[in-house]
């Protein structure tokens, strides 16, 4: 693993080298922003195939790499909460974030919870209550919904032992209201990975802060989605560059909204 972009600050940044979890956390570091505004920074972490698949066959898995993975937990580790998709909880088979114990210390520094907070958004609640996310997380999920959702799936995730949050009018989640009520809640660190429906949503809501794209050297084709999926923004939006890595062909790329 080597640092392209910014110029390397030392020597050694161009060694081709396993970086620790602690050098990976000082580089993804959330800025001050996060705590600035009130409404916390949303970043967002994805991997793409060079023909810009999102997953293959279903899943991310495929087009991921040891490093990628890494990067994966590092992002986790230095979030409040993650918020995902009801159909990304479904397809990936989401289980609740673990405390780990190479973040610890930087957590409590923080005031953060031992572990990330997942946050599922839907607007259904067409989800298995019965599965570990809900019933034994070491912090309670959150589901963000609609205030007019089923009733009797709004009990059914409280039986579960999940917190449900209302953000948005009728039966529809409103994209660009959840950073700011999980920032109510204290969780002003947000870290998004997906699905390309719920980033799309994101991204034309304008509340997108950071995108953390890992590109993998691999071509998928078939009909996979792009990392995002929704309608054109009117302009597009533009991000600048904040840092490049690369390790065994991956680029880990990370954009921050101009």
């Amino acid at each position: 693993m080597r640092r392209l972009f910014p110029s390397p600050l030392a020597p050694s940044d161009l060694e081709d080298r396993e970086w620790g979890l602690d050098e990976l956390a000082d580089a993804y570091a959330y800025p001050q922003a996060a705590d600035g505004d009130g409404r916390g920074w949303l970043r967002a972490n994805m991997v793409s195939s060079l023909d810009g698949a999102a997953h293959h066959e279903g899943r991310s898995q495929p087009l991921s790499s040891e490093a990628d993975m890494r990067i994966f937990g590092t992002l986790r580790g230095l979030a409040d909460a993650i918020v995902v998709g009801a159909a990304t909880v479904r397809q990936e088979g989401y289980r609740p974030a673990r405390a780990r114990e190479a973040f610890a210390a930087r957590r409590a520094a923080l005031g953060q919870p031992v572990a990330p907070v997942i946050a599922v958004v839907s607007a259904a609640l067409d989800l298995d209550f019965s599965l570990p996310l809900f019933t034994s997380p070491l912090v309670p999920t959150i589901v963000l919904t609609g205030e007019d959702a089923p009733a009797e799936r709004v009990a059914a995730a409280r039986e579960a032992g999940a917190e449900v949050v209302t953000a948005g009018q009728g039966r529809r989640v409103d994209p660009a209201l959840v950073p700011a009520v999980l920032a109510g809640r204290g969780l002003t660190r947000l870290l998004t990975e997906g699905g390309p429906q719920l980033l799309g949503q994101f991204a034309g809501a304008r509340v997108l802060d950071e995108m953390c794209l890992s590109l993998a050297p691999l071509v998928a084709s078939g009909t996979a989605p792009r990392i995002m999926n929704g309608p054109p923004l009117a302009v597009p939006e533009r991000f600048s560059l904040a840092s490049v890595i690369e390790e065994g062909g991956f680029l880990f790329n990370s954009y921050r909204r101009v």
